[in-house]
């Protein structure tokens, strides 16, 4: 009797082992497949917020940060913690203007506001992208060179070709997940700060313990710095973006009518939007970072384009053999990845603010057939700015002009920006909270500053 209630208690231990091994693989396989679903759903929210970061960190801005570094070391570093939220502030509000209006930024502004105010604004952001993208293609060739045996112009004609083929061949779906994981080229510039060494404490330090500096040195690359990150092209293109994701998940048959839109949709587009913004700043921030601690200590301070920061870590980073070389191939892979994305966004921001100025048809979700107007500005601006390389212009001009240009252009945009996404007429419970409406107006104050400053000491010879 006493053997069969030892077995039957021995079997009832196997059992409840078993039970309890199953119960675990359940429990993990659950756990797996939540996760697995989160990052899915994470992944899915990722689009305009993403493409729009990673397109304001083109290789022209790469150039500005890169000469931040190089000829001021860490002396730069105080201005992103405060340009940070007011990147996220005004995008964020551009986000949820396309996505309630399912308008782009210049119709809508056109619809409500001042015309004059608009075309001038539009005017100026078309010649600030025109240049820039001649800047980037410029950029793209020559940091190809470096690793290719190829003519300059043969490869900047390819870069141009290339996007010109995507842009208005490819649908729109199949568009979108190709910019979006263009963005990951982002990661070169974290990566390459961590491969060079850093002192840490140092930076730090200088970021968020640093007495800003002022002066007229130091004015003309604190604008390009805020023209390049708090831009005008992001302010169209991600309104716009907006509009093709919602026509894209049938949520507005066409642009202009009403979308359907539900909390969880807007919840949705803040998240994209702060993961791109925050990309976008950490990535310029660390890309100030890797140029002062390696080419501003070795005396390198001088700095035209982004090529000549990917040459010019080659043979200053210290540690192995080959340290150098990787730290150049990364920074380069970002500079080409990011060229790829910038520029149609670039173009596309040109042509989302001249067709909605104009009334004409458009969108990337439409055929080149149906919207002829919206094509032709996005073909016209690549090669205008491609004939820009062969013009004899000096590239540190070409980012002068460019910041400028930004500069101007994003005074009025910002001030329409704050009036129409604080418009409860147009935005219903969407409008502008309480945070949101004081960052971007700061936003607008900190721009109209900085321009004004650049211009008072470009007038008196400074």
């Amino acid at each position: 009797m006493t053997k069969k209630l030892d077995q039957f208690t021995r079997n009832t231990r196997k059992i409840s082992r078993k039970v309890t091994t199953a119960e675990h693989r359940a429990k993990n396989i659950t756990m797996h497949m939540f996760r697995r679903n989160l990052f899915s759903r994470f992944v899915r929210v990722l689009g305009p917020g993403v493409v729009t970061g990673a397109a304001d960190d083109d290789p022209s801005g790469i150039a500005t940060y890169s000469q931040a570094g190089a000829g001021s070391g860490f002396g730069f570093l105080w201005i992103f913690p405060i340009m940070y939220p007011l990147l996220i502030a005004v995008q964020e509000s551009c986000s949820r203007i396309g996505a309630v209006t399912g308008k782009g930024l210049a119709a809508v502004i056109k619809s409500n506001y001042s015309r004059k105010l608009l075309y001038m604004s539009v005017l100026l952001v078309v010649i600030a992208n025109t240049i820039n993208i001649g800047a980037d293609l410029g950029a793209m060739a020559a940091t190809t060179q470096l690793f290719v045996d190829l003519p300059f112009s043969l490869l900047a004609i390819m870069y141009a070709v290339i996007i010109i083929l995507l842009v208005v061949f490819i649908s729109y779906k199949r568009y979108a997940i190709i910019l979006k994981w263009l963005a990951v080229a982002l990661l070169a510039y974290p990566i390459t700060a961590f491969l060079v060494g850093q002192n840490w404490p140092e930076v730090l330090h200088s970021t968020f313990g640093s007495i800003p500096q002022i002066n007229a040195e130091t004015i003309f690359i604190l604008v390009g710095i805020l023209g390049t990150t708090i831009s005008p092209y992001c302010f169209f293109w991600d309104t716009s973006e907006i509009v093709e994701e919602e026509i894209s998940h049938h949520r507005l048959s066409e642009s202009g009518k009403d979308p359907k839109i539900s909390r969880r949709f807007m919840s949705s587009i803040r998240l994209d939007n702060f993961f791109g913004m925050t990309l976008a700043s950490m990535t310029a921030w660390f890309i100030v970072i890797v140029c002062a601690s390696v080419l501003f200590k070795n005396g390198v301070t001088e700095i035209n384009t982004a090529a000549d920061a990917a040459r010019a870590l080659e043979p200053l980073v210290q540690g192995s053999p080959y340290a150098g070389l990787i730290a150049k191939i990364i920074f380069s892979i970002g500079i080409i990845g990011i060229g790829l994305l910038a520029i149609p966004t670039l173009a596309g921001s040109s042509a989302y603010a001249i067709s909605e100025t104009l009334g004409w048809k458009e969108g990337l979700y439409r055929r080149f057939s149906k919207a002829i107007g919206f094509y032709i500005v996005i073909i016209v601006s690549t090669l205008v700015g491609l004939t820009i390389n062969f013009m004899g212009i000096d590239p540190i001009k070409a980012l002068i002009y460019t910041a400028v240009f930004n500069g101007i252009a994003a005074v009025p945009l910002l001030w329409m920006i704050a009036r129409v996404g604080n418009n409860r007429q147009i935005m219903g419970e969407y409008k502008n909270g309480f945070w949101s409406n004081i960052f971007v107006r700061i936003a607008l104050v900190v721009m109209a500053a900085a321009v004004l400053a650049l211009f008072f000491f470009m007038a008196t010879g400074k």
